[in-house]
C-alpha cells in the first residue's frame, strides 16, 4: 500500500477525532457546511453561466481573431509575441478557455519555443480576473466592484509583460 493513498482517510479520521475531542457533532457540522455551500452556489451560478456563455460567443464569433490582429503591432513593439494575443484576451475571463488557447499555441509552436514558454508563464502568473470577481464577490453579495476590475486588469497586463520579460531573461528570445 502506498503512503499517499492514506492521506485522505487519515485526514478524515483526524477531523473526526478532533470533533469528538471538542464534543462537536461532526455530521451536523458537515451537513450545515454543505447547505451553506449550496446556497453560495445558487447565488453565483447566474454569473458563471453568463461568463461562460460570453466566452463561447467571443471565440465562436471570430472577434478574438479580429482583436488579436488589431493588437499584434502594439504587442510586437513591447516585446510580446503576437501569437499569444488570444491567450491574453481570454485569460482574464476563462481559465479553461485560456488553457485551450495555450494548448493550441504549444501544439503549433512547441512547448520549448519562445511562444510556448511565454504562454506557459502567462498561465502561471496571471489570474482569471472576471471569473474570480464573479465567484468571490457574488458569494459575498458584493455587487459594486469599484476599483477592483481596473486594478486586477492592470495586474494582468503587468503579468503578461513580465512573462515575456522573464522568458527572454532566462531562456532568450
Amino acid at each position: 500500500m502506498n503512503l499517499s493513498s492514506l492521506v485522505i482517510p487519515v485526514l478524515l479520521a483526524a477531523v473526526a477525532a478532533c470533533g469528538l475531542g471538542r464534543r462537536v457533532d461532526v455530521y451536523a457540522a458537515l451537513t450545515h457546511g454543505a447547505e451553506e455551500g449550496l446556497s453560495v452556489l445558487l447565488r453565483i451560478i447566474p454569473a458563471l453561466v453568463g461568463l461562460l456563455t460570453a466566452v463561447s460567443m467571443f471565440r465562436a464569433s471570430g472577434a478574438m481573431e479580429w482583436l488579436s490582429g488589431l493588437c499584434a503591432p502594439v504587442l510586437d513593439a513591447v516585446g510580446l509575441p503576437a501569437a499569444v494575443t488570444p491567450l491574453m484576451l481570454i485569460r482574464p475571463v476563462s481559465g479553461n478557455g485560456a488553457l485551450a488557447v495555450a494548448t493550441d499555441l504549444m501544439s503549433a509552436y512547441g512547448p520549448d519555443s519562445y511562444v510556448g514558454r511565454v504562454a506557459a508563464v502567462m498561465l502561471g502568473s496571471t489570474e482569471t480576473t472576471f471569473y474570480t470577481i464573479a465567484v468571490y464577490f457574488g458569494s459575498a453579495g458584493i455587487y459594486r466592484t469599484r476599483h477592483t476590475v481596473p486594478a486586477a486588469l492592470v495586474a494582468d497586463v503587468t503579468g503578461f509583460l513580465a512573462s515575456a520579460f522573464a522568458v527572454r531573461l532566462f531562456f532568450g528570445p
